[in-house]
């Protein structure tokens, strides 16, 4: 998948085939779409030539960001900022679940400066799916992850060590976030050797989880009130996110 720059476009096709759990319910629906940018979503896309050039620059079509995902954060993270829901600008994280668990899909991007600080593994709920995050759910006790925007917030000891909160910013999609204690950890089950014993990266109870030996550095970098975008091919949340819409 590729993100073209010719006339500031995004050439986006995204063919997904999906069985879903639609939030806050439970129905269940199947999406199966090309997805292509119109040149009037385009036109309010903001400074759409400078994110381009950093998605291209930084190589992040090949580390296997979707071009969807980057498009979909990047607008998201615009509209966030303007309305002051964050207080640290310069980082954006997007976990793109559009890739499975074997697959190194969190970036963490230093917008600031254009760089890409982090790129490693991210668990996603253990009810989402095996290798694939395929369902998802705002429900307490689900078990599963929320797609969409967050905020991070402050950092505690806990269960897990060293972890981070995390506030749910779309209502009806993650804002449970925080009831649920859906927070950024680092875990055993993020693991290489995990992947090659089973075939697939271990699971959460629907939090974010990262590597052990990352937790420290990335919860450090992140915190405080900067983006994370936990991107979900399906229709369910496009049609229902108002930040990227």
């Amino acid at each position: 998948m590729r993100l073209k720059s010719a006339g500031f476009l995004f050439g986006i096709l995204v063919t997904a085939t999906l069985s879903i759990s639609a939030y806050p319910g439970n129905k269940t629906i199947s999406s199966g779409s090309k997805n292509s940018l119109s040149d009037s979503s385009i036109a309010e896309a903001p400074v759409v030539g400078l994110w381009i050039s950093v998605y291209h620059g930084l190589k992040l079509d090949s580390l296997g960001l979707s071009a969807d995902a980057f498009e979909q954060a990047i607008r998201g993270w615009e509209k966030l900022k303007k309305k002051g829901a964050l207080s640290n600008h310069s980082v954006l994280s997007i976990a793109d679940f559009s890739q499975p668990s074997t697959s190194k899909r969190l970036y963490i991007i230093d917008l600031e400066n254009n760089k890409l600080l982090f790129h490693t593994y991210v668990a996603h709920g253990r009810n989402s799916g095996k290798g694939q995050a395929i369902t998802y759910s705002n429900r307490a006790k689900s078990h599963m992850s929320s797609p969409g925007f967050y905020r991070t917030e402050s950092t505690y000891y806990g269960s897990n060590g060293y972890s981070l909160k995390l506030s749910g910013l779309e209502k009806g999609i993650n804002d449970n976030a925080l009831r649920r204690a859906i927070v950024v950890h680092g875990a055993n089950y993020v693991s290489e050797s995990l992947i090659e014993s089973q075939g697939y990266l271990g699971r959460s109870y629907g939090c974010p989880a990262i590597p052990n030996y990352l937790a420290r550095p990335i919860i450090n970098t992140i915190k405080d009130g900067s983006c994370l975008f936990i991107h979900a091919p399906i229709k369910q949340y496009a049609l229902n996110s108002n930040l990227i819409n």
